[in-house]
């Protein structure tokens, strides 16, 4: 009769014993891909910045484009490089998308600080302003893509690569885990915290001025806390953001890679804000 019960377990026409029910208060939480399960984004990593711990990742070692969060890498280099942000640099046909044909605000001819070219880049994602930052750098923008992938390497980057400082080719790939490593190390230079969280700047161009704004619609938002952001967008990356974040006092790291629609990427960040607010670790043992 055992011999026969045996045989019907392992073929599933059989239920196994009941598992013991838990404690009172020793329930066991939702897993949180249950309850993030909404998530538009392909590629996602939640991460404790204090702690480095992973809290919720979804296709975290995906090798994918990053769009515009090259553009933390171009702050990075240029910033870790010293270079006197009071310098004016000059906008010439060099800094011209021709690789995507997308329009800029920003004139060939125009003059503007260091700084303010950073501040734009950043900002509102200005491809012309990143790409001057570049060419101005010792050697031109060789040496600065160079430049650029040996700090991904020393970061500990080791599925990114870039090839131009704006993130408009879709050859400039990383992935979640490489991308929270450069959030938790750019995050740590008050310029670029102060850049990209910005909602306004202006500039002059001839006798006219330029208004930029953010291209993230949460800096705006007064329930969110962030210390830093960028978003990305081309086609083949889909919609793209990174946010260092504070939850509930909790410093984290988000990155969202290759979200469809224009709201997803903002939509996930809520989501995933949502979730932490009353995210509890499982207990040990």
């Amino acid at each position: 009769m055992k011999l026969f019960a045996s045989l019907l377990l392992a073929l599933g026409l059989l239920a196994g014993p009941a598992a013991a029910a838990p404690a009172k208060g020793d329930r066991a939480k939702p897993a949180p891909t249950v309850r993030l399960a909404a998530l538009k984004s392909s590629a996602v990593l939640i991460l404790d910045a204090r702690t480095r711990k992973v809290l919720y990742q979804k296709n975290a070692d995906a090798v994918m484009p990053i769009a515009s969060i090259t553009k933390l890498m171009t702050a990075l280099v240029v910033l870790e490089a010293r270079q006197d942000m009071a310098e004016m640099l000059t906008v010439t046909g060099a800094d011209v998308d021709r690789l995507k044909f997308s329009s800029s605000r920003l004139r060939v001819g125009t003059r503007l600080s260091r700084g303010a070219m950073l501040h734009i880049a950043l900002m509102s994602s200005e491809n012309r302003a990143a790409s001057a930052l570049g060419r101005n750098y010792p050697g031109g923008t060789r040496r600065f893509v160079a430049a650029m992938n040996a700090k991904a390497r020393a970061l500990g980057m080791r599925s990114t690569r870039y090839v131009e400082p704006t993130g408009l080719s879709s050859a400039n790939v990383s992935t979640p885990q490489d991308l929270a490593k450069l959030v938790i190390a750019t995050e740590k230079h008050a310029l670029i915290r102060r850049y990209s969280t910005d909602r306004e700047f202006t500039i002059r161009q001839g006798r006219e001025r330029t208004v930029y704004h953010s291209t993230n619609r949460l800096t705006a938002n007064r329930s969110w806390k962030i210390r830093l952001q960028k978003t990305g967008y081309i086609s083949e990356a889909g919609r793209c953001m990174v946010l260092h974040a504070s939850v509930r006092g909790r410093p984290t790291v988000m990155v969202f890679l290759d979200a469809q629609g224009t709201l997803s990427r903002a939509a996930d960040a809520n989501r995933v804000r949502s979730w932490l607010a009353t995210y509890k670790p499982a207990r040990p043992g």
